[in-house]
């Protein structure tokens, strides 16, 4: 299920103080699974959080944003800065729907001018990716029809 979260920047915070939301966001929605560690999704984040800083600094993930893959859970994480993060209605909460996850991925964007460094913090730690996140599972292309006509069929028959 894709979900997202926008994160007020530059006036509001800055890159220190947005990264560590960010963070806190994925340390909090990674803990709720009861297979996964709160504590691995912030040493992740931690090796990530110089990059992570400079992407936020210079924009970058105002357009391409840091992906959380945690089972069925596809979290972008995008930042908002200038006027804009003065009004945004930031909604802070954990991500929901990671409790049965059994893995999770950390994806960073790989932009031109940072390429080298971020594939340096992502050799920081397992859980880090500069890969492409893969698709979101659409509810539909998982899910079959809503009504089984057969199965409606058989039990009107057995009346």
């Amino acid at each position: 299920m894709r979900r997202t979260r926008q994160v007020a920047a530059s006036p509001v915070r800055s890159a220190s103080g947005t990264w560590g939301v960010i963070a806190g966001l994925v340390a909090e929605t990674v803990a709720q699974s009861s297979v996964l560690s709160r504590d691995e999704a912030v040493q992740a984040m931690s090796a990530a959080e110089a990059v992570g800083r400079m992407l936020i600094a210079a924009g970058h993930l105002q357009q391409h944003p840091i992906t959380l893959v945690a089972g069925k859970v596809h979290c972008e994480f995008t930042t908002v800065s200038g006027t804009a993060a003065l009004t945004l209605e930031e909604n802070l909460n954990p991500v929901p729907g990671s409790a049965g996850a059994e893995d999770f991925t950390i994806h960073l964007p790989s932009p031109a001018p940072l390429q080298e460094l971020v594939k340096a913090a992502v050799h920081g730690h397992a859980r880090l990716s500069d890969a492409v996140p893969p698709a979101p599972e659409t509810k539909a292309a998982s899910s079959g029809p809503l009504i089984d006509r057969e199965a409606l069929r058989r039990a009107v028959t057995q009346r």
